[in-house]
């Protein structure tokens, strides 16, 4: 699995998007992608697989409470995007997601091929 950034830009600021921190742990039935998404609300939470990309985008509500103004606001842009290219051992048709407090786990199984498996050792 690798990162990448999206081919088809539309501009600038229509592009602009933080880049959550993910965690990828990787073991021998496939692996599970941790990413922080804090502010972003399940409803506003998506998540798309395309041939062997994988899609996280998660929109921000900004607006201050009660018509304050922040004099310094280090989070500016409203949602976060991110783009993974996935190996072709993965199998991106079983991608498992579950969301809970920010945190967005994706559990992407290895395909049927690429799993170990067991051979048998006859006598002749």
């Amino acid at each position: 699995m690798s990162d990448t950034t999206p081919v088809k830009k539309q501009s600038v600021a229509d592009d602009a998007a933080l880049l959550p921190p993910v965690d990828v742990i990787e073991d021998a039935s496939g692996i599970t992608l941790y990413a922080d998404l804090p502010g972003v609300s399940k409803d506003k939470l998506h998540l798309q697989v395309e041939a062997d990309t994988l899609t996280i985008e998660g929109e921000i509500d900004l607006e201050m409470p009660g018509g304050m103004e922040a004099s310094h606001a280090e989070v500016s842009l409203p949602r976060y995007r991110r783009v993974f290219t996935l190996s072709k051992e993965l199998d991106a048709g079983k991608v498992a997601a579950e969301f809970n407090q920010g945190v967005l786990k994706l559990s992407i199984p290895k395909a049927e091929h690429a799993q170990p498996r067991k051979v048998e050792v006859r006598i002749a």
